[in-house]
Parts: C-alpha cells; sequence; structure tokens
C-alpha cells in the first residue's frame, strides 16, 4: 500500500541556472561552502516520519519550530559528498548509518550554503544517549573564558506535517523529495 504524504510538489531546489533535473549542483556555478548530510527516515503505523537534530549551543536554546536539520557538516578536501554525509551523521548523533542510499539532490540554505542530502531507513533507540560532536565559544561574550557546547542537543522522529514546521524552511525539499522517491519505488 502506497505511503500517502500530503505535500505541496516543488522542486524546491536551487533554481536552473545551479542544478540539474535529478536537483543536483554544477559546483562550477554554485558559490560559498559546501555541506552534506543524510535524512534518517522510518515508517510507522504506515506514516512517514523523519529523523531531524536541534543545533547546540545558547544561541538555539531557546529555539524550536523552523531551526531543526538534518544531521549535516561540511565536506573535507577532496572528499566524497556521500562519505561526508555519513561522517557528519555519525559524529552529530553518535549513529554509524547504513543501509541503501537514497540522493535527494541538493538545496542552496538562506547564507548560500549548499547541501547535499541523501536519505537512508532506520530507526532511533529512544532511549540511547546522545552522542554529538562539540564546539567551543566565548561565553559569556568578550569574557576571555571559553565553554564547549554540542553541536546536536536534541534529536527526534517526526511525521511530515511537524517536521515541516520544525525544519528550516531551505530544507523542506528535502521532505518532498524523499516522498517523491519512495513512492516511486512502492511496491517493488
Amino acid at each position: 500500500m502506497p505511503i500517502v504524504v500530503t505535500l505541496p510538489s516543488s522542486k524546491g531546489g536551487l533554481g536552473s541556472d545551479d542544478e540539474d533535473e535529478d536537483g543536483q549542483v554544477n559546483m562550477t556555478k554554485a558559490q560559498g561552502k559546501v555541506s552534506a548530510g543524510l535524512l534518517m527516515y522510518r515508517i510507522r503505523e504506515r506514516r512517514l516520519e523523519v529523523f531531524l537534530a536541534h543545533p547546540g549551543g545558547l544561541f538555539f536554546k531557546n529555539k524550536d519550530d523552523g531551526h531543526w536539520s538534518i544531521p549535516k557538516g561540511e565536506i573535507g578536501p577532496a572528499e566524497d559528498l556521500l562519505d561526508a554525509a555519513k561522517r557528519e551523521f555519525e559524529e552529530e548523533v553518535g549513529l554509524a548509518p547504513v543501509g541503501d542510499f537514497i540522493p535527494l539532490g541538493a538545496i542552496r540554505q538562506k547564507g548560500g550554503k549548499i547541501v547535499h542530502g541523501w536519505a537512508f531507513a532506520g530507526d532511533w533507540d529512544e532511549s540511547r544517549v546522545l552522542k554529538s560532536n562539540t564546539f567551543e565559544m566565548e561565553w559569556p561574550p568578550r569574557s576571555g573564558r571559553r565553554q564547549t557546547f554540542p553541536e546536536i542537543d536534541r534529536v527526534g522522529f517526526f511525521a511530515i506535517p511537524e517536521a515541516r514546521r520544525k525544519m528550516k524552511e531551505t530544507q523542506h525539499p528535502f521532505l518532498d523529495r524523499l516522498r517523491e522517491k519512495l513512492l516511486l519505488n512502492d511496491g517493488k
């Protein structure tokens, strides 16, 4: 039976000058930083759910809707995009991603960063302790003291309507593309 998810149909990518018909970015035209990430998904009670991460640190402490993201990070020099996405996922949530990876193309975030995404089927044990890598920053500002914060402070699965509310708007095309890919492969 097909998965039924109501989402607006929109390519929602970078636009015809930077992106081909599969949502892949022409890197000779794209500007700025490049990241890669994974969108883990599962089916619960015939409903598609996606795994999102909430950024850590004091700036995001009291921010929720519109701030969650796929686990992602910047690629290293000459690093394969999918390998970078897998590495970043494991660094940010402490779970090694395995399985078949579905290409979701790329999007451009508001600040100009290009994010390449893939999806894979997986699950998260709610009793599992989140193990995220950390970053340092001066806190309080101009104090000269440095504190360490987790890059990700919360993770969770969300049904698509709630995921659209939680997630950065520029990443919504990943949800649309995942839905399209799963419906195309349904029944095979």
